[in-house]
């Protein structure tokens, strides 16, 4: 039996332009395209952006646009794949390099989409994310969930540069994406990262449990570096030392759409990765590693990006036979899990069985 299909060339030019007529389209001769045989179509490509290229870009923005005329003074980290125009490293996953200048407020608004900030470079700068005031340090990731009134401020002397991370192409494409302005937060008591400062101790629920949907913003560096470290020296036969930034209350994600992670390769270690259906964001925190798939490889210095589309086995290796790297990962896994769509396809093959 053949499996070939009809073409929309093969159908009588009166017929095609009738359905067109009447906002109809045929399903057969689209249907592959749609859905391929045993994996999906995937625009986003394998790209890489060097932080040594975007820095110099980014503060020549500074001296251009003032944050005035910005509110915002962001470079989009654009996946080719997608074109440039879209603005998105991959289907679900927006990307941007920040800039902060030395007594500059970005003002307060709330958006749709969910955000958080990788700390790269910099210190004095701050973010008010519901009335809590954050401080940004190199590693810190810092929260902006879905709804949450945020501003940014710079007390320091010299630029303050960070990762933003959004599920916003994900949100835009749901036609649900806005944002709203507002005015300068009163900063309330309390932080969250001090109230859950160390793992399987939390607030008594019944005396003080938060009632906040997103009970801890900021997720300081510090704190998930000795993490990793105690993990790797606590299991010394683990190969994949990674940690997730979870909810404390639920032990959920820490947010509904990406998935964030913490990554640390041992000295000279390389870590084969499985091919899984979420695409994957690694930004090198400290140290340098190399991020090769079988078609490609990236060499991330500190502070440089790259991202890796879904159903790619990859292997990282870090770059230092003496020191250990550390690395950010973001991935689409919480969206994929709720979709019921995850896969891990450790031989190459697709989980769903075929049939004859």
């Amino acid at each position: 039996m053949s499996h070939e299909l009809g073409r929309l060339e093969d159908l009588p030019q009166d017929y095609r332009d009738e359905l067109a007529r009447q906002n109809l389209v045929p399903l057969w001769p689209s249907l592959r395209a749609v859905l391929p045989p045993g994996i999906p179509a995937r625009q986003t490509r394998a790209t890489r952006w060097r932080y040594a290229d975007i820095r110099p870009l980014l503060l020549r923005a500074g001296e251009l646009t003032p944050i005035e005329k910005a509110e915002r003074r962001v470079l989009v980290l654009a996946n080719p794949g997608h074109t440039l125009e879209k603005m998105q490293a991959s289907a679900a996953i927006y990307l941007g390099m920040q800039l902060l200048l030395p007594g500059e407020w970005a003002p307060s608004h709330r958006h749709t989409p969910n955000a958080v900030r990788m700390i790269v470079e910099g210190e004095g700068a701050w973010t008010t994310v519901d009335g809590e005031k954050c401080p940004m340090h190199r590693g810190d990731l810092i929260l902006t969930p879905t709804g949450l009134w945020h501003e940014h401020g710079h007390d320091g002397n010299a630029p303050v540069i960070w990762l933003d991370v959004l599920d916003l192409p994900l949100v835009y494409y749901t036609e649900t994406s806005y944002h709203l302005n507002g005015t300068t937060q009163t900063v309330e008591p309390g932080q969250g990262h001090r109230a859950y400062a160390r793992a399987g101790l939390v607030p008594t629920p019944v005396f003080d449990r938060s009632g906040r949907r997103y009970p801890l913003l900021r997720y300081p560096w510090a704190e998930a570096r000795a993490a990793l470290l105690s993990l790797a020296g606590d299991r010394p036969g683990l190969d994949h030392v990674q940690i997730t930034y979870v909810n404390p209350e639920t032990g959920e994600d820490a947010q509904n759409i990406l998935g964030l992670h913490a990554l640390m390769l041992r000295p000279g270690q390389t870590l084969a990765l499985p091919a899984r259906s979420p695409a994957a964001v690694y930004h090198v925190i400290e140290g340098a590693a190399r991020v090769a798939t079988d078609a490609q490889g990236f060499d991330l210095a500190p502070a440089d990006t790259c991202c890796i589309p879904g159903y790619t086995a990859t292997t990282l290796t870090n770059a230092s036979a003496t020191g250990p790297a550390f690395l950010f990962v973001a991935d689409e896994s919480p969206l994929h899990r709720k979709l019921g769509v995850y896969e891990v396809r450790a031989d190459g093959q697709p989980a769903m069985p075929a049939q004859p």
